[in-house]
């Protein structure tokens, strides 16, 4: 009797697990994948890619999302971040990093809005040094000091009440490939769009 309840109750466990994946990641993934990518779409570079995985790494997209909010729903056009998403934007994208907070701005569109190579190092070495009063942390071991740089190092033009007596701040691989990979988020392409439904929103 013992035997049978542990089998029952095990394979009830079994169920109850693969029904919600079938729920959460099985059937939405079957709904998506015939989906194609737009023809603006760039599939990342291995240099990108690695840039993601820093982007993961560092917890970017905890205070930063990947999702422009369609008209009605929110601030976001407003606010000049894009057209809003639409799901074959996020085609190559694995795992998708839409986030849900926006303790920072939205990143979707920030290789349009942000060009600058150098804009984007020294925004990641000092936040404040191009955005005074931004509340985003520094991340001074993305770059290292050299006393002289080498003929393909990356350094960044501080400010002298910033920069190292005597020294210089060399842009590492880690910062360069983050900065490479955000340079990629470019989702400015034409795509078809539904007009939202915000009659049930009161």
């Amino acid at each position: 009797m013992m035997f049978i309840r542990s089998f029952i109750f095990f394979f009830g466990v079994l169920a109850t697990v693969l029904l919600g994946w079938a729920a959460l990641v099985g059937v939405p993934d079957f709904m998506i994948s015939e989906i194609q990518p737009p023809e603006g779409l760039q599939r990342y570079t291995d240099e990108q890619l690695y840039g993601r995985s820093v982007y993961i790494r560092e917890g970017c997209m905890y205070c930063h999302s990947q999702q422009v909010r369609p008209e009605g729903y929110g601030s976001d056009q407003d606010r000049f971040w894009g057209r809003p998403s639409v799901p074959a934007d996020y085609v190559f994208d694995k795992p998708h990093l839409l986030g849900t907070m926006r303790t920072g701005p939205d990143l979707m569109n920030i290789g349009v809005r942000q060009s600058s190579e150098d804009w984007h190092l020294m925004h990641l070495y000092n936040p404040r040094i191009v955005v005074p009063g931004s509340i985003m942390p520094p991340f001074p071991w993305l770059f290292e000091e050299k006393l002289s740089p080498g003929p393909k190092d990356k350094v960044l033009a501080l400010p002298d009440s910033l920069a190292p007596q005597g020294k210089v701040i060399i842009a590492g691989r880690d910062a360069i490939a983050l900065t490479e990979y955000l340079l990629s988020l470019n989702r400015s392409y034409p795509v078809a769009q539904g007009k939202p439904d915000t009659t049930a929103k009161k």
